[in-house]
């Protein structure tokens, strides 16, 4: 059996949607005759715990381990709330503090490519062991955040191995980028280590088309999309909620916030019938300060429940029974090859899918392909209340249903058969 080293920093217990892509790929490389080790921290930081994603991780699976020092403790004496939510990607958008900058300008420009910078060294001396005593060729390093990348570059230059680095958001057009103060040296270096890693890595995955192409611009290596995805199906009748309610999952930050579709609501609240009785806005994980403004500013605060980050388990659930899911992001063109882990998740729960984004969403073209839902831009107002108006009409005579299509090639066991393949590749 083929052993492959994978370098990460999310793992059970941590919660959320990074740790979901390599649990799932460990779980079904062995069908592949693939044997995957682990490498992780010892004693990482993670914003979000999920307890129940323990038992997911296979008994026999060997992992190494190896202390970390990451500075949010230091910066969490300074102001413990900001640090979690900074940590967590909620960065303030609207007046900022004077501490949110300071925090913001330290981030971006004291650690470089991110806080787990210092795990580099320490982690290229700790695993040129570990190759060599297992006798590893591949080396798989994924990222945000990614610092991990530099331990595949360095075990690289050491040992001759095959190197595959897995990015699974952007790196330096990532959405939050400009919001961390950077200098024009501080630019200069993140772009020049994005570029250092593009083109040393043997192979590069990518979890979009948008992206892929973006680094084709950067390097003359291998390049291959290997989307998120789900695990299992909801199968079976499911007992959806009686109010008809539009759901989110997973962290809204300020710049997703739609206030077009607060607007919409808030508009049909005062012009359909039991439409105001009938409406839930139920929104789970970590949700900005700004979001639940506007929401209250179009009296829509009487059908809000703000709930904290649930286990992985309940999420599927809940996306389960909710009459409609949201699916939200950042009106930019920098989010076009932005796809949210939870999309696959939402078209496996076959409720109908509700989005809206920027211009050219590469999630447009899933959503459109599986006829999972419908997606609309942040100026299509006049498109959106038509779709609610609708879907409210068929959720009071019981028939607000989808039938999505095509999207078992989604699979975690069919996406994890196409990794095989590349590291299987020679």
């Amino acid at each position: 059996m083929k052993k492959v080293l994978i370098v990460a920093y999310y793992w059970p217990p941590a919660g959320g949607p990074g740790v979901q892509r390599w649990l799932n790929f460990v779980r079904f490389l062995p069908d592949h005759g693939i044997q995957p080790i682990l490498y992780i921290p010892e004693n990482p930081h993670y914003p979000i715990i999920d307890h129940s994603l323990d038992e997911q991780v296979p008994e026999n699976l060997t992992v190494y381990r190896k202390p970390i020092w990451e500075p949010y403790s230091w910066a969490s004496r300074l102001s413990k709330k900001r640090t979690r939510k900074i940590s967590s990607g909620i960065v303030p958008k609207s007046n900022p503090s004077i501490l949110d900058k300071f925090l913001l300008w330290i981030r971006g420009n004291l650690f470089i490519p991110d806080a787990r910078k210092y795990w580099v060294k320490p982690s290229v001396k700790f695993l040129i062991g570990v190759v060599e005593n297992e006798g590893i060729e591949t080396v798989i390093t994924t990222g945000p955040p990614h610092s991990l990348h530099l331990i595949g570059k360095g075990l690289k230059r050491e040992k001759e191995i095959r190197w595959i680095a897995d990015f699974r958001d952007p790196w330096t057009s990532i959405s939050y980028h400009e919001s961390l103060r950077l200098t024009k040296a501080s630019r200069r270096r993140h772009l020049k280590l994005e570029s250092d890693v593009l083109r040393t890595a043997d192979e590069i995955l990518v979890t979009s088309r948008t992206t892929r192409d973006e680094f084709r611009r950067l390097t003359p290596k291998p390049i291959t999309v290997i989307t998120n995805g789900y695990h299992k199906q909801v199968s079976g009748q499911k007992v959806l909620d009686t109010a008809f309610t539009l759901s989110h999952i997973g962290s809204l930050l300020s710049e997703r916030n739609p206030k077009v579709l607060w607007k919409v609501l808030s508009e049909l609240c005062n012009e359909e019938p039991d439409f105001k009785d009938s409406l839930r806005l139920q929104l789970i994980g970590v949700v900005s300060e700004e979001v639940v403004a506007a929401i209250r500013e179009h009296d829509l605060e009487d059908a809000l429940q703000v709930r904290p980050y649930v286990p992985h388990r309940d999420a599927l659930e809940i996306q389960g029974t909710s009459q409609v899911l949201l699916l939200l992001e950042i009106n930019a063109d920098r989010t076009r090859g932005i796809i949210p882990g939870k999309l696959f998740e939402y078209m496996a729960a076959r409720r109908p899918i509700l989005a809206i984004g920027p211009e050219k969403w590469e999630v447009g073209n899933l959503i459109r392909e599986t006829a999972s839902g419908k997606v609309f831009t942040f100026d299509m107002e006049k498109e959106l209340k038509g779709t609610i108006v609708e879907w409210f009409r068929d959720y009071k005579k019981h028939s607000l249903n989808i039938s999505s299509r095509d999207i078992e090639q989604y699979s975690r066991r069919s996406l994890t058969g196409k990794l095989a393949e590349r590291i299987l590749w020679e």
